[in-house]
């Protein structure tokens, strides 16, 4: 019976897979194979043992690791009797010199390192589509807002850049957590390494070598948790971008503003009782499930508090907050991503909101035209500021108001005021900035991700 809607509503096929209890349980068998490996290398188990173990350690099933725990209470060390069952010879020396946290943290690095690889190919999907979004719109002016009014104008163009920039810095930063996050230890019950004798250093150097995981220079019994603090503020700020993206198309899918709208099916339902509705549901969603990502950084702070060389408040936690946080923003990345390739764009609206203030968000226009012609810009900006007032409070257009103050027409004639007024002509560097961004970011994507994974993006 499912229980958690991961398991019947979000998520993706694949990050499933990689948070799945039986993936999980081959991380483990992978990390045994390679530490009876690494141990072979250094003579600290015969070469004999290690290669039974190889051969029969991927034979031991996570249906007999359950049962062998239901009788003895500790979920490592079942699964360290099921791998020794399919040994032979090897048996006896299968997790030798390891403590349970060396092969647990080691799945979890592998299962991060898988984890990041698949977020980092998304985010240079969503930054592709970004990128190609600001190239369309790259010169459609629209009203631009600050405390939810309108200002002077910017660009579609602009927007989609400024988002692009932002995904960008998230592939940034994953690619520089990576070596950090995905990690994996072999230091023994409390950090010396004294099972392993003096070449302990050494087999862990080697093992995670075979695994293609960095090591991590010195812990204790767990690895230390703010390198997993790390990958969950990495989701957390990834979430709330896009997070971010998804109010910004809900607030410009209000029927008033009616600006953009979330691409809709010929039969798709909009709400059970209005059939006229057309809901930005999606992007409701991605702003739904991004607070829960972010509620996993404060739990993921608080597992590295833990009581000398370590505790087990850490163990539970985490079973909860990796496949959740995981595979949540895989989701919503999958999900923003799909939207902002269907985004409908209304011109006709967005045209509308530019003038709906009759020139009066244009304000600035003419009061940088009057300091550039020698009035102080203190009293150009009263100037403009009354002249606002009185236009906003009897409606009427700001041009006509303009036009019977001598302050104003004394340097500006009044023909030149309505060209001041046009939006089209106060966008500024706007375009070309648009440029930048696509001309710096457009080869991010398409370069190698780095230690432990690659991208493979094609601009789409």
């Amino acid at each position: 019976m499912a229980v958690h809607p991961i398991e019947y509503r979000y998520g993706t096929g694949e990050m499933r897979r990689i948070w799945s209890e039986e993936y999980r349980f081959s991380c483990i068998v992978q990390a045994e194979i390679a530490l009876a490996q690494a141990s072979a290398d250094h003579g600290l188990i015969p070469r004999s043992a290690a290669d039974a173990i190889a051969r029969g350690a991927p034979k031991a099933t996570l249906a007999r690791a359950r049962e062998i725990e239901e009788e003895i209470g500790h979920d490592m060390m079942a699964i360290v009797r099921a791998i020794a069952e399919q040994c032979g010879e090897g048996g006896g020396t299968v997790h030798y010199g390891a403590t349970s946290n060396d092969i647990l943290d080691t799945a979890t690095g592998l299962q991060v390192r898988e984890t990041l690889s698949v977020l980092e190919e998304r985010l240079c999907r969503l930054l592709g589509v970004l990128l190609r979004r600001a190239a369309e719109t790259r010169n459609l002016v629209c009203a631009a807002r600050t405390h939810g009014q309108i200002g002077v104008p910017t660009t579609y163009g602009l927007r989609f850049a400024i988002w692009a920039s932002e995904v960008a810095r998230h592939i940034e930063r994953l690619r520089q957590a990576r070596p950090r996050v995905a990690v994996g230890q072999l230091t023994g019950a409390v950090g010396t390494q004294a099972a392993l004798g003096e070449k302990g250093m050494e087999i862990q150097e080697r093992m995670m070598e075979i695994l293609g995981l960095s090591a991590v220079d010195v812990s204790n019994q767990v690895i230390a948790r703010d390198r997993y603090a790390e990958y969950f503020m990495l989701l957390a700020n990834v979430a709330t971008t896009l997070d971010k993206i998804g109010i910004e198309i809900r607030t410009l899918q209000r029927t008033e503003i009616g600006e953009v709208e979330e691409a809709f099916g010929s039969r798709q339902v909009g709400s059970s009782t209005m059939p006229h509705k057309r809901n930005p549901i999606k992007s409701e969603q991605v702003c739904g499930l991004a607070r829960i990502v972010r509620s996993s950084v404060e739990p993921a702070l608080g597992n590295n508090t833990l009581w000398d060389e370590r505790d087990l408040t850490n163990s539970s936690c985490e079973r909860v907050l990796f496949p959740e946080a995981s595979i949540l923003t895989d989701h919503i990345l999958v999900l923003m991503t799909k939207v902002l390739e269907g985004l409908v764009l209304r011109p006709d609206q967005i045209e509308k909101n530019l003038h709906v203030l009759h020139g009066i968000n244009m304000a600035e226009s003419v009061m940088v035209a009057l300091v550039q012609r020698g009035m102080d810009r203190q009293v150009a900006h009263e100037v403009l500021r009354k002249a606002s007032m009185e236009a906003l409070a009897r409606k009427v257009p700001l041009a006509q108001l303009l036009a019977g103050i001598r302050e104003v027409t004394a340097l500006i004639p009044p023909g030149e005021i309505e060209s001041l007024l046009d939006p089209a002509r106060y966008i500024g560097t706007a375009p070309r900035q648009v440029d930048r961004v696509i001309a710096r970011l457009s080869p991010l994507c398409q370069t190698p991700g780095g230690e432990g994974g690659s991208t493979r993006w094609q601009r789409t």
